[in-house]
C-alpha cells in the first residue's frame, strides 16, 4: 500500500536517452496531443529509421513524456519537432531535452541549426530565444489552425560554432 501510495505522489524525474523505432508508437501519440496535425505511427517510425534523423526522448517510469527530432544534412540541423506531455509542461523539459539535443548535434559536427515556430506560440518562442535562436526569416500562412485560419512560421537559427 505504501508503494502505491509513494508511486501516486512522487513524480520520477524523467530521463532522457536517444529514441528508437520502438518509440513511435507513443512519439505519434504526443505529437497527435500537440499539434493540429499530428504525424502518424508509420511517418514518426520512418523518421526514426534515417541515419540522418537525430531523435532524444524524456520518459517517466517508461512512459514517454517528450521528444524532440532532427534531420541533418550538410553540417546542418533542422529541428522537426518537439514536444512535451501537458503534465510536464512548463517545468523546464523542453529546455533540457533542447540541450541534450543541440550538444549531441554539435558534437557531431553540426555548425546551425533552424527551426520553423508558430508566431502565436509564446512558450516555445521565447524557450527558443533563450536558447540563442534567432528569427533568420518568415513564412506567411504557413500553419494551418484548426478553425482554417492561417498562422506566420517564423524560421529561427542558431549557430553552433
Amino acid at each position: 500500500m505504501m508503494g502505491l501510495l509513494s508511486r501516486l505522489f512522487s513524480r520520477s524525474e524523467p530521463a532522457l536517452s536517444e529514441a528508437t523505432p520502438r518509440d513511435a508508437a507513443a512519439i505519434a501519440k504526443l505529437h497527435a496531443a500537440s499539434f493540429h496535425r499530428g504525424w502518424s505511427e508509420d511517418e514518426i517510425d520512418r523518421l526514426l529509421i534515417e541515419r540522418n534523423v537525430l531523435t532524444h526522448r524524456a520518459a517517466v517510469n517508461g512512459r514517454l513524456v517528450g521528444f524532440i527530432m532532427s534531420r541533418i544534412a550538410a553540417g546542418e540541423a533542422e529541428i522537426l519537432s518537439v514536444a512535451v506531455s501537458s503534465s510536464y509542461r512548463r517545468k523546464g523539459l523542453a529546455r533540457r531535452l533542447l540541450n541534450l539535443h543541440m550538444g549531441r548535434l554539435s558534437g557531431i559536427g553540426t555548425r546551425v541549426i533552424f527551426l520553423e515556430v508558430d508566431e502565436g506560440n509564446a512558450a516555445a518562442r521565447q524557450l527558443y530565444r533563450r536558447a540563442g535562436f534567432s528569427e533568420a526569416g518568415r513564412r506567411e500562412g504557413y500553419y494551418a489552425a484548426a478553425d482554417g485560419k492561417r498562422a506566420t512560421a517564423l524560421v529561427l537559427r542558431r549557430d553552433l560554432v
